[in-house]
C-alpha cells in the first residue's frame, strides 16, 4: 500500500518508493539527501506536532530526523506488513 509519509501510522516500517524532489525545492532536497533520505530507503514515522501535525519527526537509519508536514507530503512510502 503506499500512502505520504504524514499518512504512515506511527512506528511502522516502510520503504521510501517516491519523493516530489522538484515540489520541496533545491535546499530542501540537498538537506533530506544529507539525512540519508532517498528511493527505497527504509523510514518509520516516530511522532508528529500537536498544532497542524507539524514538525514529523521521522527515523532514518539511526538518525531521527524532523520534517515540516509540506515536506512529508512530498515523501511516498510503501508500507511493511504489520
Amino acid at each position: 500500500m503506499i500512502l505520504r509519509l504524514d499518512e504512515l501510522p506511527l512506528r511502522r516500517n516502510a520503504t521510501v518508493s517516491a519523493i516530489d524532489w522538484d515540489g520541496i525545492g533545491p535546499a530542501e532536497a540537498k538537506r533530506l539527501r544529507e539525512f540519508g533520505f532517498d528511493e527505497g530507503v527504509v523510514v518509520q514515522k516516530l511522532h508528529t506536532g500537536p498544532i497542524g501535525s507539524d514538525p514529523v519527526a521521522c527515523r532514518v537509519g539511526r538518525m531521527t530526523v524532523a520534517l515540516r508536514r509540506r515536506v512529508a507530503l512530498a515523501i511516498s512510502v510503501t508500507g511493511h506488513e504489520a
